[in-house]
Formats: structure tokens, C-alpha cells, sequence
């Protein structure tokens, strides 16, 4: 490695699987309650004519198929990476929270077509049974969120199957209140109403994640780093003299990536120095910012001069 030009010396986090990985099994379980209860919620609809169960159900399937996107995600995200994916399959993750977000805004966007259509023409429910199958829904869908809240926190994905559930455990919640009132008063409006809470209760979430999603997408800095600061802690480290090109992303949950081209002085550009100062810029990175997988290029005063301009 000559003096001056140090390019290409990286850290590389040690490869084992993206954050979502550790949960396949949970998420296998949730997707079989997931299907018992949709075709559960489904007989019971119809049974009691309930449109807010048979929207409930219709959102269970929606789970269904969202869980299902989540756990082929997280296979083909684990694949090893090849000479031209170096990062493998790992943004499959993120595709999957993206077609997850535009699910739940489909199926809040026909809940409140068709509760606003019941207003029109009213049907009669039936609250005993719709308290019942309601039960049985939010039962089952407590389990999911149970196995689904810890991995919700560490991976966009499961975040992504992890709301799909709660705002059916909502749903389940809106069914058993609208047919107590149906059962306890014959007021057949409560039905619709609560139809339109589930599909009120599905947006913003659902918004909030697409806009998370979007960001990694867009390969925006992670959220728990702050660049002015990181920009901050390597110009105070001992030698160097500047930063630039200096760029964060995120592959996947888990997988944050930074980049940057460090200017030190001449005294430090030898193959001790250089070694020196990466284990340094590397030390300060991954303590300060929870950044394990850092590419850092050690260069002289004047040398981003000779850059070609891709590199900026």
C-alpha cells in the first residue's frame, strides 16, 4: 500500500444475516394464525352479515399475503453476496416493507368505501356473532404481536407484518365494540362506524413506515446518525486535516454503511501511520454511531483536486 493513497482499505462488519433473519420462525407462526383466523373471520361475516368482520378478514388476508412477502424477502435477503450484488439480496427487505405499505393503504383506502356505502344502504348485523368471531380475531392476533414486538424495533420488514397485525388486533377490537352497541341498542349504524375507524386506524401507521421506507430507498443517512456530528468526531481525531465525500446509507434494518475520503497530514501517510489512523477513524465511527461497516480513503492535501468528478 503506497504512501499517500490509501484506497480501498475498508472494515467490514462481519456477515450474519440482516436484522429480520433472527425472526422467520415467529413470523411463520403469526402467518399460520394469521390464515386459520381470515378464513375464521370470513364464515363469521357471512354468517352474521358484519361488514366491519368481513373487512376485518379482508385485512387478514392482506396479512396474510404481507407476512408471506416478508418471509420470501428474508430468504432471498440472506442469500450470500456475488461478484455483481456485493450486497447480495438485502434490499428484498425493504421491497417488501414498500409492497406491505402500499397493501395497507389499499385495503384502508376499500374499508372506507364500503363503510361509507353501508351508511347508504344499511344491512342487518348480527352482534352475537360478530362478538364472537371478533374474539377469536383479537385473541390470535395478540399472540402475533407478542411473537412480532421485539423484531418490529430492529427490522423494517417485520415492522411492516408487525402493523399489519396490530391494526387487524384493532379491527377485532372495533368488531366486538360495534356489535355490543348492535346487540345492546339495534343500532346497525355501529357497523359501518366501525369500519371506519379500522380503516382510519390503517393510514397513518402505515404512512409513517412508507416514509421510513422511502428514506432508505433514497438512501438518506440513518436516522440515529447525525452526519454534521460524524463530520465533527473525524476532524477531531489527531492528523487529520479534512473529510469529504463523506456519505451514510443503509443497505437494510441492520445494515447501515458509510463511506468518506479522509485528508491527513503528510507526517501520517505511511504504511503506519496509515494503518494508525484507520483503526482510529474506525474506533470513532463504530463507538460514537453504531457503524461497523465503514470504507474510509486516506489521501494528501490538494489530492481531491485530481479526482474525477463521479467521485464528488
Amino acid at each position: 500500500m503506497g504512501a499517500g493513497h490509501d484506497h480501498g482499505h475498508a472494515h467490514h462488519a462481519p456477515t450474519t444475516g440482516t436484522a429480520a433473519a433472527a425472526y422467520q420462525g415467529r413470523l411463520r407462526v403469526a402467518l399460520s394464525i394469521t390464515l386459520t383466523v381470515m378464513v375464521v373471520e370470513i364464515v363469521g361475516g357471512v354468517l352474521a352479515d358484519s361488514l366491519a368482520l368481513i373487512a376485518d378478514a379482508a385485512h387478514m388476508a392482506t396479512d396474510a399475503v404481507g407476512l408471506g412477502m416478508a418471509l420470501l424477502a428474508i430468504h432471498f435477503a440472506n442469500r450470500p453476496a456475488s461478484g455483481n450484488r456485493t450486497f447480495g439480496y438485502a434490499r428484498a427487505e425493504i421491497l417488501a416493507a414498500l409492497a406491505n405499505c402500499l397493501l395497507l393503504l389499499g385495503v384502508g383506502g376499500y374499508v372506507l368505501i364500503e363503510a361509507i356505502q353501508r351508511f347508504v344502504t344499511p344491512a342487518g348485523t348480527e352482534g352475537g356473532l360478530s362478538i364472537v368471531f371478533g374474539a377469536i380475531g383479537l385473541v390470535a392476533n395478540m399472540i402475533s404481536l407478542t411473537l412480532l414486538m421485539r423484531g418490529q424495533k430492529e427490522s423494517l420488514n417485520v415492522r411492516g407484518a408487525f402493523l399489519e397485525v396490530a391494526a387487524d388486533a384493532l379491527g377485532s377490537v372495533a368488531v366486538i365494540l360495534s356489535a355490543a352497541v348492535i346487540l345492546l341498542t339495534g343500532w346497525q349504524a355501529a357497523d359501518p362506524i366501525a369500519s371506519l375507524v379500522i380503516g382510519l386506524m390503517i393510514v397513518p401507521r402505515t404512512v409513517k413506515l412508507l416514509r421510513e421506507t422511502l428514506d432508505v430507498l433514497l438512501e438518506s443517512a440513518p436516522k440515529n446518525v447525525d452526519m454534521a456530528d460524524v463530520r465533527t468526531h473525524i476532524l477531531a481525531l489527531p492528523g487529520v486535516e479534512d473529510v469529504h465525500d463523506l456519505h451514510a446509507w443503509t443497505i437494510t434494518s441492520g445494515m447501515p454503511v458509510l463511506s468518506a475520503h479522509v485528508v491527513v497530514g503528510s507526517d501520517t501517510l505511511d504504511s503506519i501511520g496509515n494503518e494508525k489512523m484507520l483503526h482510529e477513524l474506525q474506533g470513532c465511527i463504530g463507538d460514537h454511531f453504531d457503524v461497523e461497516h465503514c470504507t474510509f480513503q486516506l489521501e494528501p492535501g490538494g489530492h481531491a483536486a485530481h479526482e474525477a468528478k463521479l467521485c464528488h
